[in-house]
């Protein structure tokens, strides 16, 4: 496979729109301000910061958001930033009994932690329809999920979920997971790690960190981690490696990357979702899975230097 789309007859993307489905939750964000005490309030979200990140680096993507919200005030202003920003909402519900959960960012040298209300998101109930889940990926060229998308359903809504994506790939679709291991969301960690692989079994393409991955799998090495997921059958595995080399295999190709070292880390929020809408866009456009893990450090790189998910980013790094 040397491109994102698995049919495409074209060596270069970068005269073709994508139509890129991710399928999440979004929640209110509360990022600190650079006065203490102070908060700032945003929307974000894993697999929403990745379809964002997305539209905003390739402004012709059709970038599409799959998940429940509220009828409340928060929920009608989480839609209009969405709509704002370009994202695709056509296919998002509402649950008139629910709203959109909250979390909070602390911040310690750069590095986050978080506090989260999430208990009653609608976003919970996104995979409750299979039908209305169907409809929303069946026009799509990639669909993109988490191991946070998974952590958040209940198990009927994981088998529904499961069972939309593998159909889609079956199809011809490219399937995208990060694994995005969050313990504290699993009602156990052999859930979790059972979970995880099942999705990256459906999946073409995993995006993992080798940390987490590590500690929750006990992997010996970053090539341990690499090759537990292309035993489930994917196709593309891009090992996320903080500052060290990222490791890959894509269809033929195997090896290793070193991106530069990012120099002003202020915030790491959102460093492995903006990292992936790169990678994806990048893949898409030029079918160079060495240059788009640049090109992913290079976007993570500037968005980790900035506080906040959602960061504006560069003339040029768009539509590039």
């Amino acid at each position: 496979m040397s491109s994102l789309l698995k049919h495409s007859t074209s060596s270069t993307k970068a005269d073709q729109s994508l139509r890129f489905v991710s399928i999440g939750e979004c929640m209110v964000e509360m990022a600190p301000t650079i006065n203490a005490d102070e908060y700032k309030l945003g929307f974000a979200g894993d697999t929403f910061n990745t379809a964002w990140y997305a539209k905003a680096l390739f402004p012709s993507c059709q970038s599409r958001f799959v998940s429940r919200v509220g009828t409340d005030d928060a929920s009608d202003k989480m839609l209009d930033m969405m709509a704002h920003a370009g994202i695709d909402t056509e296919h998002m519900l509402r649950s008139p009994d629910r709203s959109v959960g909250l979390y909070l960012i602390s911040l310690n040298n750069g590095e986050r932690s978080f506090s989260y209300w999430r208990d009653s998101s609608a976003a919970r109930q996104l995979a409750d329809d299979a039908a209305a889940l169907k409809a929303a990926t069946d026009d799509s060229d990639v669909i993109y999920f988490s191991g946070i998308t998974m952590a958040i359903l209940d198990a009927k809504g994981r088998e529904t979920l499961l069972d939309t994506v593998a159909k889609a790939r079956a199809d011809g679709k490219t399937t995208v997971f990060d694994s995005n291991l969050r313990p504290r969301l699993w009602d156990s960690p052999k859930t979790m790690c059972d979970t995880v692989m099942r999705a990256s079994a459906v999946s073409d393409i995993v995006l993992p960190s080798y940390d987490d991955e590590a500690d929750h799998f006990g992997d010996a090495n970053i090539t341990a981690t690499r090759d537990r997921y292309l035993a489930t059958g994917a196709t593309t595995v891009i090992v996320k490696n903080g500052e060290g080399d990222v490791h890959f295999t894509h269809g033929e190709q195997s090896g290793h990357v070193s991106p530069p070292v990012a120099t002003a880390v202020v915030d790491t929020t959102s460093a492995g979702d903006s990292f992936n809408a790169g990678f994806l866009v990048s893949l898409h456009q030029t079918g160079s899975v060495r240059g788009a893990i640049l090109k992913a450090a290079q976007v993570a790189g500037h968005v980790i230097s900035q506080k906040g998910a959602l960061v504006p980013l560069p003339a040029d790094f768009i539509g590039t």
